[in-house]
């Protein structure tokens, strides 16, 4: 089975839980199980709060974009965003590294991508935007299809 969506939306902090819920919801046809599905509306989570916090720097008027593509047993998601871009890509990935540290960030959004998915690319230019693609290979649907 192959199929997607795009979504749209402005990048306001509440948009963060209708962005989880819609890839969430969308992904459920693979029947995922519980672990794989919340891995999933974490990392999505993750991907479009870095895209408010810091590629907006939580500018309503910004657009943040997500599209999903599910075939058979994987999910690959892209959440891409046009704003400030990351200058150092992988001092951004770095444990506990956060540019906003007066906002209390964790600085664990790309290492909790990281382990939850199967496969993370970031592609980010300064001024430019910011484009994160995820992968992720679902078990139960694996054993589904054999």
């Amino acid at each position: 089975m192959k199929n997607e969506m795009k979504l749209e939306f402005s990048a306001v902090s509440e948009n963060e839980a209708f962005a989880r819920v819609s890839v969430g919801a969308f992904t459920a046809q693979l029947d995922p199980d519980m672990n794989e599905l919340t891995e999933l509306k974490t990392v999505v989570s993750e991907a479009v709060t870095n895209s408010i916090i810091h590629g907006y720097n939580e500018n309503p008027a910004a657009t943040i974009t997500i599209l999903v593509k599910i075939d058979t047993d994987t999910v690959e998601v892209t959440i891409k965003d046009e704003g400030t871009g990351i200058e150092n890509i992988d001092k951004a990935k770095e444990p506990l590294y956060t540019t906003k540290p007066e906002l209390e960030r964790s600085g664990m959004g790309f290492t909790i991508m990281e382990n939850f998915m199967d496969e993370v690319e970031v592609i980010s230019k300064p001024d430019t935007g910011t484009t994160v693609y995820l992968r992720k290979r679902l078990a139960r649907s694996q054993t589904l299809c054999n």
